[in-house]
């Protein structure tokens, strides 16, 4: 199909200018003078970014498919403006072999309903396949060096040491110190018993804890020349590890939507459904994150999306999982800082979508150019709407932020030049592409 998209706003490269898009097929196209069109969609009054890029999820598939999979999730991500994802290996069985990422790609190819992609775990023995992994398929490799699910807690210097030195792809971090929070644990345990309420979650998963961990893989990165992401920075102390400018190209992090909405003050409210790990902290600690956003400290915004059920959500920092489904709103969410003040639209399409794509080398996507790949959103400003539960795509059926009235609305999401989200409807129909990556 040819499709044009007129009187827009469109925001790309640092710039918003009023034009059109042309679309052939599944590639943006120069303008076409006097083509004829499928579909001519008139944007006037809205803005058109790139699809955005979610460099951090969990859809739970394989093995965890009670809250959430990956067809679900891709609904959500549609739903929001998302148009590629990466998601995370903690699954099960974890994503550590050769034969469990090639499953996840095949449970993609028929289920997902945008673009996809899955990073490979690292433990403390399987360096060895590092080699034989696909540098094309695959964005990077996660290392969790802190608390994790299953066999992926890599706690030796000797493992450690071989992921820096040996890693092909890009290292993404989960930075927490696995001493100082089961010794912050036990002392909340003594003090407010078995399962101390959700209040006290930063005080065990504690700033200190991210910073030590962060600090040594910071360190660790500069010492062997590793390409290292340091995921969801929660602390105002980490920031003090990355420079201002993004003048450290082979050392970025990310911040993710959670910790850039709430702060320990929305415990007495939210309870666990904001129960997260790393945790929410200070309120002095977010308006820092917001503050890295714009003076390039952080590099990239993603969502940690990672739904479980209410259920599964009970009790309080020993019994209650952690996580939350945001991906749906995500891009909404940001729009919201983008109204307050604490970032242009321009950057914020930096954020989402140009560095997810440069930072990981993604062909052809996250940006509006001609012959890239028509992974487009259009959203709405001035166009009030609630979250209530009767909108939430994800399998689990909460969100954080239920009641909350946004002002910015995805009016429609196109993929590969298929409009796969318009109207309040996912086109369930549609399959997504695998992402290919370090490629022209």
């Amino acid at each position: 199909m040819r499709i044009l998209i007129k009187n827009a706003k469109i925001v790309n490269e640092g710039k918003t200018v009023n034009g059109s898009i042309a679309i052939d097929g599944e590639y943006i196209a120069d303008d076409m003078p006097g083509a004829t069109y499928d579909e001519i969609i008139d944007a006037v009054g809205c803005f058109v970014l790139p699809g955005v890029i979610d460099t951090h999820v969990h859809f739970r598939e394989p093995g965890l498919t009670g809250k959430a999979d990956i067809e679900s999730e891709t609904c959500a991500a549609a739903a929001g403006g998302v148009t590629s994802y990466f998601d995370m290996p903690n699954t099960v069985p974890n994503t550590t072999t050769l034969e469990a990422l090639d499953d996840k790609f095949r449970l993609a190819a028929e289920k997902s309903h945008v673009n996809y992609s899955f990073f490979f775990g690292a433990t403390n023995d399987n360096v060895g396949l590092f080699g034989c992994l696909d540098v094309h398929r695959v964005p990077g490799i996660k290392l969790f060096m802190g608390s994790s699910t299953g066999n992926m807690l890599v706690d030796r210097d000797s493992a450690l040491t071989d992921i820096f030195s040996k890693a092909c792809v890009p290292v993404v971090v989960h930075c927490e110190d696995t001493g100082i929070i089961n010794a912050n644990m036990a002392s909340a345990k003594e003090k407010y018993g078995e399962d101390p309420d959700v209040s006290h979650h930063p005080e065990i998963r504690s700033a200190e804890a991210c910073y030590q961990s962060t600090l040594r893989a910071v360190n660790m990165a500069r010492e062997h020349g590793t390409r290292l992401h340091v995921a969801h920075l929660s602390t105002d102390k980490e920031l003090g590890l990355f420079a201002p400018g993004e003048s450290q190209p082979r050392i970025t992090a990310e911040a993710v939507v959670g910790h850039l909405l709430f702060s320990d003050a929305d415990y007495g409210t939210l309870g666990t459904r904001i129960k997260v790990n790393p945790s929410v902290k200070t309120l002095a600690d977010r308006d820092a994150l917001r503050k890295a956003l714009a003076d390039g400290r952080i590099t990239v915004v993603a969502t940690d999306h990672a739904p479980h059920l209410l259920e599964q959500k009970a009790g309080g920092c020993a019994k209650a999982a952690s996580g939350m489904p945001m991906i749906q709103f995500s891009l909404p969410s940001m729009l919201q800082l983008v109204d307050e003040g604490g970032i242009t639209v321009e950057r914020l399409v930096e954020l989402m979508c140009h560095n997810p794509a440069r930072l990981f080398e993604v062909s052809h996507r996250g940006y509006l150019r001609s012959g890239y790949k028509a992974d487009i959103v259009i959203v709405r400003p001035d166009a009030p709407w609630t979250v209530t539960k009767d909108i939430i795509q994800s399998k689990c059926g909460w969100s954080p932020l239920e009641g909350h009235t946004f002002n910015w609305k995805v009016e429609r999401t196109i993929c590969n030049g298929h409009t796969v989200y318009s109207e309040g409807t996912v086109d369930r129909s549609y399959i997504g592409e695998q992402i290919l990556f370090r490629k022209n």
